[in-house]
């Protein structure tokens, strides 16, 4: 990571290019019929964010693995309702809709043929890989991802904002953290222990029977941390229902682990990349290729124009 003074943007590709399947007609294909609409939605997505927020650098995180093994180590029924195809050696195989499979490839190319910076480390997910690029980072950072996991990382000192897209990228909801506390009741490093304590079925978390999101809000405001809350169990005299109490008390396994597994990596081993935004294409010929060879059109030449504006 050489060189990060100005504003970084850090981008959470597997959660963009899911968006942009998901919200471009599956009609959009290359000449040969291969869909390509999270191809062009994703392109489409990069050239409105570098438009509006004008990043100096810009990393696209990549999920190297979707589900590690030490996470599931820990709490094995994360993610586990995911899984397509279990795999005894390497990262289990995430289910994905057949015509989006083929398409990540050709955005991972597309992307290095650009000169944007892609990283992805092996045995964790994008998130970590977000979270080593947000606490490495000396300057303004905003992360673009549609995975409210990551407000755990805003932080107004620093000035770590998300950016989660409401509509496309057009529409964006500006994390900071007085929108969490007007959310949530907790800031950002509070977002972590509230997202535990509530669970999160999505990626297979079963939080504390019986708390959901207000509670646990209720239960962080009174007594701080999650560290508090458990001391708060053991104290007699503490504000706590016997009922709370009861429920916290059964989940001390889960609580035990579910930090670790909740909270984002901030130690994982970078490549060294140069993460500026790329004024010219790093391999001009390769950009004309692959955006000849899928079709690639408007979306292509609109992000090659703002690149070199």
């Amino acid at each position: 990571m050489r060189g990060v003074t100005g504003r970084l943007m850090l981008l959470d590709t597997a959660s963009l290019y899911f968006r942009a399947y998901f919200g471009v007609p599956e009609s959009v294909k290359a000449p040969d019929g291969t869909p390509v609409n999270a191809v062009r939605g994703l392109l489409e997505f990069i050239d409105r964010l570098v438009r509006d927020h004008r990043p100096e650098h810009l990393v696209a995180c990549m999920d190297a693995d979707w589900r590690p093994k030490w996470r599931v180590d820990l709490i094995p029924s994360y993610k586990a309702h995911r899984v397509a195809e279990e795999r005894p050696a390497g990262p289990d195989q995430e289910e994905v809709p057949d015509t989006l499979s083929p398409q990540v490839p050709i955005i991972e190319a597309v992307l290095d043929a650009l000169g944007i910076a892609r990283v992805g480390v092996e045995g964790y997910e994008a998130d970590d890989v977000i979270g080593t690029f947000t606490a490495r980072a000396t300057g303004p950072v905003d992360i673009v991802t549609g995975d409210r996991d990551l407000y755990q990382l805003v932080d107004d000192a620093s000035g770590v904002r998300v950016l989660y897209p409401l509509k496309g990228v057009g529409t964006l909801q500006i994390t900071d953290e007085a929108w969490l506390r007007e959310k949530y009741g907790v800031d950002g490093s509070g977002y972590a222990d509230l997202a535990l304590l509530r669970g999160d079925p999505s990626d297979g978390l079963p939080g504390v029977a019986g708390i959901g999101e207000k509670t646990a809000a209720k239960l962080l405001a009174e007594f701080g941390d999650l560290a508090g809350v458990l001391a708060a169990v053991e104290d007699p005299h503490a504000r706590l229902t016997p009922t709370q109490r009861k429920r916290l008390t059964e989940a001390r396994p889960y609580l035990a682990v579910a930090p670790k597994v909740v909270r984002v990596a901030d130690d994982v081993p970078l490549p060294d990349v140069d993460t500026a935004l790329p004024r010219a294409p790093r391999d001009a010929e390769a950009v004309e290729a692959i955006g000849e060879r899928w079709g690639l059109g408007g979306s292509l030449r609109r992000l090659l124009v703002t690149l070199g504006a």
